[in-house]
């Protein structure tokens, strides 16, 4: 099978095809045959070296794949060799032709949604969950602003925070991303380019400040988004690229919080929860992941460069 493999950390240029032998599935394990595989910011940190995680070398990168199941191991009692199915975390890795999963670590794919959506479901929309439900606790009827809402996190959580009933906001950085994200739940959106648009943020909430923000990139936007906090309100970091330099007070004044999460640290209830809030979100057509570009999997690299570029629409998925 061919298959992306990092023999050293680096750039992008270190992704490199292979040809290596398609394993079989040993006890607890399931082999697929991989459709399409996610794309997501957290990949290029890890191969870069610079990620709270890393990998033995060497390694494919990968954990979101959608694909069909090929072979079980022994003990395997939740899927069966054709059974449409998501990962969420893999042996193996998902940039790959074949993919070895653990049984816990797959998940039904409802037939409503593609294989290259789903490849699009764990990280961008397990994130959104987490961020939503469990570190926000947003209720319905609170105001969230979402910062770069055309990406794949973004989308995510604006499907989603708008079926929870809240008053959605979101930024992007073109005027392609704004007309996505108000096809995809925003209320109102915002272009985080344009100077002022914090002003404008605060204007539309008449003043009061908005319950949550949703933080993509902490070291650009922290400092003036707890200006924009109403009281008790709650900023949560999902993603971060440098040092942070905040005024305290904005916090204090506005008795706000400031949390944080890595998705790979949900225990094993809040997984369960994620995926069974996931699954039904899908199957209802409430949770529609958005493929902005498909890849062929021998231009990893490529993939690897757009998907840190500003202007993000949708999903990156590769094909192999």
């Amino acid at each position: 099978m061919k298959t992306i493999l990092v023999r050293e950390f680096g750039g992008p240029e270190v992704l490199k095809l292979e040809e290596v032998p398609t394993p079989k599935p040993q006890a607890n394990q399931v082999l697929l045959k991989i459709h399409a595989a996610g794309v997501n910011p957290y990949d290029t940190y890890m191969r870069n070296g610079t990620y709270a995680i890393k990998p033995p070398l060497p390694y494919t990168p990968g954990s979101d794949a959608a694909g069909v199941v090929e072979a079980v191991g022994k003990g395997i009692a939740k899927v069966k060799p054709g059974d449409r199915v998501y990962t969420a975390k893999t042996v193996t890795g998902a940039y790959s032709e074949y993919v070895l999963a653990l049984e816990e670590q797959v998940h039904p794919l409802p037939k409503n949604i593609t294989f290259e959506q789903g490849a699009g479901v764990w990280v961008p929309y397990g994130t959104a969950y987490f961020a939503l439900h469990h570190h926000a606790k947003a209720r319905a009827g609170e105001t969230v602003l979402i910062h770069g809402a055309s990406g794949g996190v973004g989308t995510a959580a604006l499907q989603m925070a708008h079926a929870m009933g809240l008053t959605v906001f979101g930024t992007a950085g073109t005027d392609q991303g704004l007309d996505l994200a108000k096809r995809e739940g925003a209320h109102q959106v915002f272009h985080h380019k344009k100077a002022g648009y914090q002003e404008e943020i605060l204007k539309a909430t008449g003043g009061q400040g908005v319950n949550v923000i949703l933080e993509m990139l902490a070291n650009v936007n922290l400092g003036a988004d707890l200006k924009l906090l109403a009281p008790y309100g709650r900023v949560i970091v999902i993603g971060n690229r440098g040092d942070v330099t905040i005024n305290a007070r904005d916090l204090m004044a506005r008795r706000g919080a400031i949390l944080a999460f890595t998705l790979w640290a949900a225990t094993e209830a809040e997984t369960s929860e994620i995926h069974a809030g996931i699954i039904a979100g899908l199957g209802n057509g409430t949770l529609r992941p958005v493929v902005g570009k498909q890849i062929p999997l021998a231009e990893a690299a490529r993939a690897h460069k757009e998907i840190l570029e500003p202007g993000a629409s949708g999903k990156i998925v590769l094909v192999p």
